[in-house]
């Protein structure tokens, strides 16, 4: 790497937050900003044994704990006195069938999760990134943000509204020099999707719709990770950048 390249996406100095670092997708993003340069916080709800793991330090804490999200955020920049990343990648996914009261109760906590913690994230990391010189934020949405996928309406309601929430907060932080993107992931193999790529049918209906034909790795997105937190970025603010392997230019299959 020149050093032009390098410095352009070097995350060097840079205090970062990465929400779902125990597992999947967010770990993958933790690590991969930490080795990139970034002095990376990871917060999840699991109890790890290590508060160093591979180049970022773990934190155990619900998201859904507002509480103990802001004690931890004002801890961080008390500490680093700057953040200027910030990664939501914390989510969950349960499909929606039972009654209407196991249902609901599914709906509420996938929307506590996906789009109410990382609202409460955002205006909590903001607040501090204002004092700075901006920051990037980046959200973790789905290509689900955009198709009907069946057998799941709370997840995919979920990620329409954070995709959209991102967009009002770009709008909204601009004037801090504060950037909000998403990134908009594909079929990833992780815990969460164990289940459709263990079973063959539903392995190879993604599989077809994918143009690359191959489901995508958690270390797939760490490159657009680095660059929408990274200067190289510094003119782009409110985008889906879809990570999908071309599943949502694909045609007819």
């Amino acid at each position: 790497m020149n050093n032009f390249t390098g410095k352009i996406f070097s995350l060097k100095g840079k205090v970062a937050i990465v929400t779902g670092a125990s597992k999947g997708i967010g770990f993958s993003l933790a690590r991969g900003l930490g080795q990139s340069g970034a002095d990376v916080y990871g917060i999840a709800r699991r109890e790890k044994s290590s508060t160093l793991v591979n180049s970022f330090r773990y934190i155990s804490c619900d998201v859904t704990d507002t509480n103990r999200l802001k004690k931890i955020i004002d801890e961080i920049y008390l500490e680093t006195g700057h953040i200027d990343i910030l990664v939501n990648c914390a989510g969950v996914s349960m499909s929606g069938s039972g009654s209407l009261e196991t249902r609901e109760r599914i709906f509420d906590k996938t929307f506590s999760v996906n789009v109410k913690s990382p609202f409460v994230i955002i205006d909590l990391v903001s607040n501090y990134m204002k004092k700075g010189n901006g920051g990037s934020i980046i959200n973790i949405t789905s290509i689900a943000s955009e198709f009907g996928f069946a057998g799941n309406p709370s997840y995919v309601a979920s990620k329409g509204a954070l995709r959209m929430l991102t967009k009002a907060f770009a709008e909204d932080l601009s004037e801090y020099g504060i950037r909000v993107n998403n990134i908009c992931p594909g079929y990833i193999h992780t815990e969460m999707t164990s289940k459709s790529y263990e079973d063959k049918d539903l392995y190879d209906i993604r599989l077809r719709n994918t143009m690359l034909k191959r489901w995508g790795s958690p270390e797939d997105l760490i490159g657009a990770a680095i660059f929408l937190s990274s200067d190289s970025s510094s003119y782009i603010t409110g985008i889906d950048l879809k990570v999908d392997g071309g599943w949502t230019a694909k045609g007819m299959v």
